[in-house]
């Protein structure tokens, strides 16, 4: 413990006082293991109504890069790659997790974090078009997350956009959603679960960051990886405790908690963005999540790292540096107000 103010990321909380509760009331009870038990099924009927997908296949995974390797792994022929941008997660942040699957991440340049589906199709195209293409990795996949690394989102539009240059030229649409709740609950969003289970091949529900200890919520198409509970298996992502993941997803998903638990990042976000601007901070990207990225000349950045834990992000310059500020679901409404005192005193 620093004793500094801490807005570096969403997951350093532990987990929804209602979700500790249940895991109390369920602790001694006994139950069938690898997500077979009724906590589990339970958390996967609330969540296919959720997304409106009543033959959707639902399983728990425990986080987000094992999430993201096991699923492209599954995905991809062995001569296949995918499509990222190229600040997604999986192609900076995930140590090379994906390569070491077998698969390229092939980039694309980001635009504030997204990409773009007449990007997708010139890919695509030329990769077709390249006389020496059987000597080269093909794109297989699209991979996107809801919110961007940015904290951007794409539209319902966009999303669409993306759904049908990946129809028509057979490629598949992942879409990363470690911190959907958030996304979801920006006053910006105009993209449902239900649209997410609609139009992509394969998304995730994001718990780690969103109010779980830990756990991700796969939902897959009907039938579109065969056997990947054994999949799931081999890769040693299987939990035998599955329950604690069932009755985290359960209480997420009773009572609408995992929207409710995402509008209060948002508010406290709104709330440091409002004020940053009022300042006259300059803001890297007006992004709508929980997420706020600033840029900090060399002083303030010095004098606020006394204070304040943050993540840097990147030099904008010799003297310029962009830092994130991060909310979450438990952030206090103290700790924003300390936070603001800060920023003031900075200027």
């Amino acid at each position: 413990m620093s004793g500094k103010i801490s807005f570096a990321s969403d997951y350093a909380e532990g987990a929804h006082p209602a979700i500790i509760a249940n895991l109390e009331r369920t602790n001694f009870l006994k139950t069938a293991g690898y997500g077979t038990d009724e906590f589990s099924e339970s958390a996967r009927r609330k969540i296919r109504a959720a997304c409106a997908a009543p033959d959707a296949e639902i399983y728990f995974l425990v986080g987000g890069t094992q999430t993201n390797a096991v699923v492209i792994g599954a995905m991809l022929k062995s001569y296949e790659g995918v499509i990222a941008a190229d600040s997604g997660h999986v192609s900076l942040h995930e140590a090379g997790a994906i390569e070491l699957g077998g698969h390229k991440v092939l980039t694309l340049p980001n635009r504030a974090g997204k990409i773009t589906a007449e990007d997708v199709a010139a890919f695509a195209d030329n990769f077709h078009a390249d006389g020496n293409r059987d000597h080269m990795v093909a794109p297989g996949m699209v991979y996107i997350s809801q919110p961007t690394e940015y904290g951007t989102l794409y539209t319902l539009d966009e999303l669409k956009a993306l759904r049908g240059v990946c129809t028509n030229k057979n490629l598949r649409l992942y879409v990363d959603g470690a911190r959907l709740a958030y996304g979801l609950a920006a006053s910006d969003n105009d993209v449902t679960l239900a649209d997410l289970a609609e139009l992509s091949d394969a998304f995730y529900i994001g718990g780690t960051k969103c109010g779980a200890y830990f756990g991700e919520t796969v939902v897959l198409r009907k039938g579109l990886i065969p056997h990947f509970f054994t999949i799931i298996k081999q890769r040693g992502a299987l939990l035998a405790k599955g329950r604690i993941l069932g009755v985290q997803f359960d209480t997420l998903f009773t009572d609408d908690l995992y929207l409710k638990i995402g509008r209060r990042a948002i508010e406290a976000a709104s709330r440091i963005r409002a004020e940053l601007k009022a300042l006259g901070y300059e803001l890297f990207l007006d992004a709508p999540t929980n997420q706020i990225f600033v840029v900090l000349n060399d002083a303030q950045l010095a004098a606020l790292a006394e204070r304040v834990e943050f993540s840097f992000w990147e030099k904008l310059s010799a003297d310029r540096t962009v830092i994130r500020l991060a909310t979450s679901w438990a952030t206090a409404d103290a700790d924003v107000d300390k936070l603001l005192d800060e920023l003031r005193r900075l200027r």
